[in-house]
Formats: C-alpha cells, structure tokens, sequence
C-alpha cells in the first residue's frame, strides 16, 4: 500500500493507472467497484472482509473514512494495487474537514468505468441509503442491521426507506437456514401448526427468519429468546411432533423428523467476507427480501416512507 498524503482523486486515479501499466496488469478484468463506508475504528476488518470477497469477484474497493470535521480540507490516500490481498485494487480514502461532506465527489473519478458500484456499510448506515451521496451512486446497496445500536428497530428504519437494490446482512446470514428447512419441506410432512426461532436476543435474522416461514407457509410465528450464539432452533409443530433444525454450538446443525432418524448438517456461522461475496454475486433487485421485510416488520405509522 502506496501512502498519498494531501492529495486529489486525480492524483489517485493517475497513480493507479501507473502502478497497473507498471505491474503489467492493465487488461486485469474486473467485474465492479465496491465503495465501503466505514469509520477508523472498523475500516481494518471492513477492508479485509472487502479483499477477501475480491477474490471471488475481482474488484476495485474504495474505503471512505470520514475524519476529523473541524481540520482543514484535506484528503489522504492508501493504494494498493494487484496485492496478494486483492487482485484488483484497494483504496482506502481520509476525508478531513468539509472534505467529509462531499465523499461523492472524491469517489466519482475512482469508480470503474461501465463497471456496476455496490455500496456497503458495515457499520452505521444512513437512514435512506439510496438517497445518500455515496448510494446514488450505487446499482446495489448493502446494510446490515446488526451492527446498529438497535438491530429491531433497524428492519424497520430499512422498510421505510427500501429501495430496488437494497438489502441487508441479516437477510443473507439466513441462505443456508432457507436452503435446509426448504429441503427438510420437500419430503411428506404431516400439517403444520405454527412456526417457532429461537436466537438470542434482539438477532435481527431471526426475525427476517420467522416472518419468511409465516408467510410462505401461511402460518403464525414467533421468535424466542436463547442463549446463542445467533440462531439456535427453528422448529415447525406439525400435528404430529415437529421438525426442527437445532445448533446449539452455531457450528453443526441436527434435522429431526417425526419416525426418522436424527441427520447432522453442517451449519457454521459465516464470516462478513461470506457475507459480502453472496451478495456481490446477483446485482438485481432482492424481492423476497423485501416481501419478507414487510413482513417481519409491523406497518409504519401513516406518512412514513416506504
């Protein structure tokens, strides 16, 4: 990584095209660019979750730190180009002073040209993200809500404001859930009664859980409170016993099914950069999130957006 100090996003972009015809790497096909939002505090591990997604999706990532408000204008620059890290390239951007307030300015001419741009705050994400300086510029926007101070009431912040292409970490922890209890549905099964998810508390994927299988399955749900880590027990009643997945230890998941054996699943929590690279592989709009946020969260008081 190459230090810029007081520079430009001219004086960047100039620096990135020499370190590519340098290094040879000029014809490196890469699919998008992937624009994190993030502070100093979580931008090491925000960064790193973003190189290791490039590796499946050869990108160029731009971190944008907000600093110090009250210093002069000035911006400062990180680059690094074709590392072992990331085969495309990583930017990691200081925005000081009024600076902070135009990061849509200084991104702009970093972004790839006819290459598609996600957003992504891993962190504190704006109220109305496709209405921020950095989602307008943006075809996909990601959050996640449980890394707000109030993950619950987060899904709701998100419903009010959903835009085409938003969507949400919490949403997307639950891929490998959906994929076992719709396999677990496709065998005869007696009729349900009702559907139960346990987590620990205020787990925002819980919640998206339970109101995805309600709905589907026409049913009522709810949402108990364990001892983690993360979802624990998602269990259908049917009027005869039940069918459940368990993972107490939130690495190995047991299926049991009335009259069959009990049959293990590995079921490991996922890191952020699993996260982030399942959702920079589809860049169209996610409905059955968005069905499945409505949902999970009550309806917002008269005048509010959604």
């Amino acid at each position: 990584m190459i230090e810029l100090l007081g520079t430009t996003a001219a004086e960047v972009g100039a620096h990135i095209a020499r370190e590519r015809h340098r290094s040879g790497t000029g014809a490196l096909g890469m699919v998008l660019t992937l624009v994190v939002a993030t502070d100093e505090r979580g931008h090491y591990d925000a960064v790193r979750a973003a190189n290791d997604a490039a590796q499946e999706h050869p990108c160029r990532v731009i971190a944008v730190i907000p600093r110090a408000p009250k210093e002069r204008p000035r911006l400062d620059a990180e680059v690094g180009v074709g590392t072992r890290g990331n085969p495309g390239e990583t930017v990691v951007l200081r925005l000081y002073g009024t600076v902070r307030d135009h990061a849509d300015s200084v991104v702009l001419p970093l972004l790839l040209p006819d290459a598609p741009v996600v957003a992504w705050w891993p962190g504190a994400a704006p109220d109305v993200p496709a209405e921020s300086p950095l989602g307008l510029l943006a075809l996909r926007r990601v959050t996640d809500a449980a890394a707000a101070a109030r993950p619950l009431a987060e899904l709701a912040t998100r419903l009010t404001c959903l835009a085409p292409g938003d969507t949400d970490l919490a949403w997307t922890r639950l891929t490998r859930w959906r994929a076992i209890l719709s396999a677990a549905l496709d065998e005869p099964y007696d009729p349900l009664v009702s559907v139960s998810v346990a987590a620990a508390r205020n787990n925002p994927s819980a919640v998206l859980l339970a109101a995805w299988l309600g709905s589907r399955l026409g049913l009522p749900s709810e949402v108990t409170s364990s001892r983690g880590p993360g979802i624990t027990a998602v269990r259908l009643r049917c009027t005869r016993g039940e069918i459940a997945v368990t993972r107490p230890d939130g690495e190995r998941a047991t299926l049991s099914r009335p009259g069959r054996p009990d049959r293990r699943v590995a079921l490991p929590r996922r890191t952020t950069a699993d996260l982030l690279a399942e959702e920079l592989r589809r860049l169209d709009p996610d409905e059955v999130y968005a069905e499945t946020l409505a949902a999970a969260v009550p309806e917002p008081p008269k005048g509010a957006r959604r």
